[in-house]
């Protein structure tokens, strides 16, 4: 089965708005005005311990009820292919950068265990300190911290909270579905 990537979209999230999702479910508007906000928060930023090997992170009160955490990157690590399934969400990185490779294509989200992508669905997007993205449901990304010698830190917000996350591999243009992970998985 191959992949094509969806029709462009003009929605881009406003980072000037305040979030607004008091009584209602948190836009990815929301999402982004969050992540951004509380990643100019340097004495949140500096509070995070970090690890010289592996990745370490905090939670956070999001808005509206979201699930947000605090992401500490070491030199060299990354998450691997993965979604975040219903949820909408948002990421900003704080200090250092990270690259996201994402697909731009809509994935059949059930019933399936092996895909065949279009050459055209690959995007990648390198986001400095202060840089970040807002995501639809079953966004399919990596988050990489390539920097041989420095640590990254980002924020990071889902709503509806994480139901689950799909993981992949991906060999060429062949994405498989590897496992699903339910919140006690990482919690």
């Amino acid at each position: 089965m191959s992949v094509s990537p969806p029709a462009p979209s003009s929605a881009s999230p406003s980072a000037a708005a305040p979030v607004s999702c008091a009584g209602s479910a948190p836009t990815q508007a929301d999402l982004y005005d969050f992540v951004r906000r509380t990643a100019a928060d340097t004495e949140l930023i500096d509070s995070l311990p970090l690890d010289p090997e592996g990745r370490t992170w905090v939670r956070l009160d999001g808005p509206g009820g979201s699930e947000a955490w605090l992401i500490g990157w070491p030199p060299g690590t990354g998450t691997g292919w993965h979604d975040h399934a219903d949820s909408v969400g948002a990421f900003l990185t704080a200090s250092g950068e990270l690259r996201e490779n994402s697909l731009a294509a809509r994935l059949p989200t059930d019933g399936w265990k092996t895909l065949e992508l279009a050459e055209d669905v690959d995007r990648e997007r390198r986001l400095r300190a202060g840089q970040g993205r807002a995501f639809g449901r079953h966004h399919v990304h990596e988050v990489l911290n390539e920097s041989p010698d420095r640590h990254a830190i980002s924020v990071h917000a889902y709503y509806p909270p994480l139901p689950q996350i799909r993981r992949y591999s991906r060999s060429g243009p062949v994405l498989r579905l590897e496992q699903v992970e339910r919140p006690e998985d990482w919690q």
